[in-house]
């Protein structure tokens, strides 16, 4: 099974601009990204850059990079460009890997696309993780997500997800992330998506001519548009412990100061 990694890594980051070109341990932030990719079997691994800074450190340290435009929407439009540019065939499969998680396990990578390729009916793979405490299932920065018996995905929310009527109906729990029972309820078997996803290139090529739908305006979750679309999402429990990305000054800080010990 052959699939191609695809790292978008934009230079114009809201809170940490410059990001991928950030030092860590001696290396661009983007270079350790790049190196967990080439360590998993992808048969290609491309930089997508809109700035010519990251676009000559990448060739220089012997990345195939290629530029976009800076006017995408989303990394989706970002990644449909790069594999118009490269040429891919429509059932080919692409690992959209982000440029900010420098620790991203090489098995995570391969899984992914293992996994949208022993699923033919779907157009997108990605992975979940179990929820084991109450603030991340109230936490509307992670994402949850819930999947039929098969593994496919039936919604994506913000929201805590599934409801557990009868354990929050009762007033210590009043249904917040400020209620004071500290214990979630066994059964509900609470997900939170990991955003690494696989895709199959026609599925881009479609995504890019669908207008935001209701769900992604009022979710901010661009899957939600594939799903309005009726593109099938598999969803698989990640074989690893994935570290989270690099989003704040504080972040950057803890992944360097890791990375110092084993370099």
């Amino acid at each position: 099974m052959s699939y191609t990694v695809i790292i978008p890594a934009r230079f114009a980051s809201s809170r940490l601009p410059g990001k991928p070109l950030m030092d860590i341990a001696g290396k661009p932030m983007i270079q350790h990204v790049w190196e967990r990719a080439k360590e998993s079997n992808a048969a290609r691994v491309v930089i997508a850059t809109e700035d010519q800074r990251v676009f000559d450190a990448c060739e220089s340290f012997g990345a195939e990079v290629v530029m976009t435009l800076a006017t995408h929407e989303s990394g989706t439009d970002r990644l449909q460009e790069v594999v118009s540019k490269l040429g891919l065939a429509d059932d080919d499969i692409v690992v959209n890997v982000q440029g900010d998680e420098p620790l991203i396990p090489r098995e995570a990578i391969a899984q992914v696309a293992n996994n949208l390729a022993l699923n033919p009916q779907a157009g997108i793979a990605t992975l979940g993780e179990a929820i084991t405490d109450k603030a991340t299932v109230f936490n509307p920065n992670a994402v949850k997500a819930v999947s039929d018996l098969a593994g496919f995905a039936l919604y994506f929310s913000r929201a805590p997800m599934p409801w557990c009527r009868d354990e929050w109906a009762r007033d210590e729990w009043a249904g917040t992330e400020n209620n004071t029972a500290d214990a979630l309820p066994e059964h509900a078997g609470f997900m939170r998506h990991i955003g690494i996803y696989a895709y199959r290139v026609g599925f881009l090529h479609q995504f890019v001519t669908w207008p935001m739908g209701l769900l992604e305006r009022v979710e901010k979750l661009e899957q939600l548009r594939a799903m309005e679309n009726g593109v099938r999402i598999h969803i698989e429990s990640a074989c690893v412990d994935i570290p989270g990305g690099v989003d704040t000054e504080a972040d950057l800080n803890a992944v360097r100061a890791l990375l110092a010990g084993k370099a």
